[in-house]
């Protein structure tokens, strides 16, 4: 029994173990490194060889190309330190097998065998155990079966040491219990606002002095960042389109083209439930009308689902002479049938009905005129490019470019927040952004289509500008500041008429705030108002909370523990119990590990590694 147990624990590390092998495998070329003798270390009496140490990496690289879709090399995970991470790996497995081995741990030929033929790079399109892609994998990996199945039969010892380890470990249920009673546990509390109304001599103008403080003590908040002014030469399809001359004829033919979306006929959204024969589908007709059954229920009797019976929107002729009839009869009801369509006997739904609708050429004139109007512009913008490049390459100014060509001159200062004109395109900003005084206008295109050439004209560095021409803006933001302060010192002189014997209820309107859980905002109030409230130790404890335009006088009026019975808190407890546990194994598994690596003895060879690193491009 004890080793049925091991058997069912270990299923879950030796499937791991396996799968991660075979993502090795996949990998057909990684083969003998400098031949198998070939060592970058050892644990105890188990060998960590050059093939080991390369595939790993390269299952690494493999799994990162895969998640990030980028190329990926063997410096970009040195430079993380991931190689010595998959090093410490296999120092950690060879710790481990070299355990199973001093204690005789091991799996019978029955138990190797049966792990083989369950995976599924060794089996063939009959999904059964194939021993010629079996050897043929293997020889592409460079391994022989024997080796193989050792590696397997070793896999699943140390995997029953691993289960062994971690398996029933249990954290005590008042652990989880604790965090989870700390945060499913909701207050309700009530809200005093101080706004500037309450001050009772209102906010004051600020004095020269003060003005010119705060002025110098915010200088970078005030600081105009830099600015680079830009002429430009540009043209976009929407700035020509409308002198684009479009023939009628080419409007009909458009349209024509279009006729099936201009003239709809009359549809309607329909499912059908085919039976086997009309005995069937009338005695389930039959059993609807008599209110013992409905569609959804005869649907899923069948063991179907809405989507499999759902036909869409059908027009008459997508059904066949019999089905249209009832269907799109003028009084059809919402079920139908049953009726032989062109599958066999069925019922059908109808669950609305498309009135049939037809949009005039005239009606459709202006959309037509657009779109040809848009390709004519740019198509006229394709054939303008050679000639504006060819001036360009010729020394040709953005003035003499707009001149010789159908594009506009325009200038702009440029800088964060401008984002209107053509500074709305990304092409340009990324341009204006790398552009250096002295270069010579190029030719870019932009994402409708368009393009342009820009100059770089001028850079006017951040610079603060004097107070007198930013009076307004640095007395808005004195008053910001000094708001805060004062609303916060008034609601501090409303406290201390709490401590006095006053009520929150006597000192102005109040709101109350209910089930508020320490994750919550309140909409409106500081973002640390929640935080605030829960680190109050009793009911009727109160707290001032400053805000920018308001400051509030929080009073705790219920703690309300967490429902042990709710469904959100019992799946919380769940999560918490298995996160903690899962920790618990981990630090367990971990001190584990290195006491075995303690024990046995690490040896490692720098040279052969270096060597297998090298062999990285």
């Amino acid at each position: 029994m004890a080793k049925s147990a091991a058997r069912k624990a270990s299923n879950i590390f030796v499937w791991i173990i396996l799968g991660l092998l075979f993502i090795a495998l996949a990998g057909f070329g990684i083969g003998s490194f400098t031949g198998s003798s070939s060592r970058v270390g050892a644990v105890g009496d188990i060998e960590i060889t050059a093939n080991d140490y390369a595939r790993a990496i390269q299952n690494e690289i493999r799994a990162r190309i895969g998640e990030t879709g980028q190329p990926v090399n063997l410096a970009m995970l040195r430079a993380e330190g991931l190689d010595e991470a998959i090093l410490q790996g296999l120092v950690a497995r060879a710790a481990l097998a070299n355990e199973a081995r001093r204690m005789g741990l091991s799996v019978g030929d029955v138990a190797v065998a049966d792990q083989i033929r369950q995976i599924p790079n060794f089996q063939g399109i009959d999904g059964a155990f194939d021993r010629e892609a079996y050897r043929f994998t293997l020889q592409q990996e460079g391994l022989s079966v024997a080796e193989f199945e050792a590696r397997v039969r070793e896999d699943t010892a140390r995997s029953l040491l691993q289960a062994a380890v971690v398996s029933g470990l249990e954290p005590p249920s008042i652990y989880a219990e604790t965090i989870v009673a700390f945060q499913a546990e909701t207050r309700d509390f009530a809200l005093l606002s101080v706004t500037e109304d309450d001050l009772p001599q209102g906010l004051r103008a600020p004095t020269q002095d003060e003005l010119a403080t705060h002025y110098e003590t915010n200088a970078l908040a005030f600081t105009r960042p830099e600015t680079r002014t830009f002429s430009y030469a540009w043209v976009t399809p929407t700035m020509i389109m409308d002198d684009m001359i479009i023939a009628e004829d080419a409007l009909r033919a458009l349209y024509d083209d279009r006729l099936e979306q201009y003239l709809q006929p009359e549809r309607r959204l329909v499912e059908r439930l085919v039976f086997s024969d009309e005995a069937t589908a009338a005695a389930a007709r039959a059993a609807i009308d008599a209110g013992e059954t409905d569609f959804d229920t005869l649907v899923a009797d069948r063991g179907l689902t809405l989507e499999d019976v759902d036909m869409g929107d059908v027009a008459r002729e997508d059904l066949n002479a019999a089905a249209r009839d009832l269907v799109f009869a003028d009084d059809a009801p919402e079920i139908v049938g049953p009726v032989t369509s062109s599958v066999g006997p069925a019922l059908f739904r109808i669950n609305a009905v498309l009135e049939a609708s037809e949009t005039t050429f005239e009606e459709a004139r202006d959309d037509l005129t657009s779109e040809l109007a848009a390709e004519a512009a740019r198509r006229t913008i394709d054939d303008i490019r050679e000639n504006a490049d060819d001036l360009l390459a010729g020394g040709a100014t953005l003035e003499e470019l707009a001149d010789e060509t159908i594009m506009t001159l325009g200038e702009i200062a440029f800088g964060p927040g401008v984002d209107d004109d053509i500074a709305a395109y990304d092409n340009f900003r990324d341009a204006a952004l790398a552009a250096q005084q002295g270069d010579f206008p190029e030719l870019l295109e932009l994402s409708d289509g368009g393009l342009f050439a820009l100059r770089l004209d001028a850079v006017t560095p951040p610079v603060l500008p004097p107070l007198d021409e930013i009076r307004e803006d640095v007395t808005a933001s004195w008053r910001a500041s000094i708001l805060r302060d004062e609303l916060s010192a008034r609601a501090q002189v409303l406290l201390s008429d709490l401590v006095q014997g006053a009520t929150l209820e006597e000192l102005g309107d109040i709101t109350s705030e209910r089930l508020i859980r320490r994750q919550d905002l309140v909409p409106g109030a500081p973002s640390t108002m929640v935080s605030q409230v829960f680190q109050l130790e009793n009911v009727g404890d109160t707290v001032v909370i400053p805000g920018a335009e308001a400051a509030y006088i929080a009073r705790l009026d219920v703690i309300n523990p967490a429902a042990r019975d709710a469904a959100d808190v019992s799946v919380l407890l769940e999560l918490v119990d298995a996160t903690v546990a899962q920790a618990m194994a981990q630090d367990v598994f971990e001190a584990f590990g290195q006491a075995l690596e303690a024990d046995a003895g690490i040896q490692l060879n720098q040279g052969v590694i270096n060597a297998v690193n090298a062999s990285f491009p």
